[in-house]
């Protein structure tokens, strides 16, 4: 996994189980890796691991069953959501407009490419 320098390590693992957990990769009620397994997988400290799979348990996103491992919880992929959303209103959305206002880009050209993107990435028929 390659990190970026502007974001903690432990917070870009983060992302990245919970796009694990979002694809369908690791189901709700299953066993994802041990510390010791994404550690190694990902090339970091175990430590780096844990501190994500305590930020993910704090979210209620993951669950520990003591002795057995990690596991995705059931309603994880609504957490998710949930989060990832309060995270993009108040962090990216306000950057965003800041580009939207300074480069005098309108609504319409937004929106007009926002259903291009749709229409080219994803099934619009999937997205909730």
């Amino acid at each position: 996994m390659d990190f970026l320098d502007k974001k903690a390590i432990y917070l870009q693992i983060v992302d990245y189980v919970c796009e694990k957990i979002l694809l369908g990769q690791w189901p709700p009620g299953d066993r994802i890796p041990s510390v010791r397994d994404l550690g190694v997988e990902l090339e970091v400290n175990p430590n780096t691991v844990m501190r994500t799979y305590d930020f993910l348990q704090q979210k209620d996103i993951i669950y520990n069953k003591r002795g057995i491992g990690f596991f995705a919880a059931d309603e994880a992929a609504e957490r998710i959501k949930s989060y990832r959303k309060e995270q993009f209103l108040e962090t990216e959305l306000p950057y965003f407009f800041r580009n939207v206002y300074l480069l005098n880009i309108s609504l319409e050209e937004i929106e007009e490419r926002y259903k291009a993107f749709i229409e080219t990435e994803f099934d619009a028929t999937k997205i909730d």
